[in-house]
């Protein structure tokens, strides 16, 4: 399975999170999706939105103001 990629850049809270919800309500369990923002607080959403959740947050980075959160749909 391709990983799939959800750009939601210049996006603030709560739409990056409401987002990586509709894409993975599509996806079959395992799937991954690797989300890009730009929110600072989408790290905290992020965390939390995945401890509430079936999902799996596999990995976080941070780079110049940009977070990548690839995610595994549970």
């Amino acid at each position: 399975m391709a990983t799939r990629e959800l750009d939601v850049r210049g996006l603030a809270c709560p739409l990056p999170i409401l987002r990586t919800r509709r894409l993975l309500d599509t996806m079959a369990p395992g799937e991954e999706v690797v989300v890009l923002t730009t929110d600072p607080a989408s790290e905290i959403d992020f965390r939390h939105f995945c401890n509430t959740t079936e999902h799996e947050l596999l990995s976080l980075t941070r780079a110049e103001g940009e977070f990548a959160f690839h995610i595994r749909r549970g």
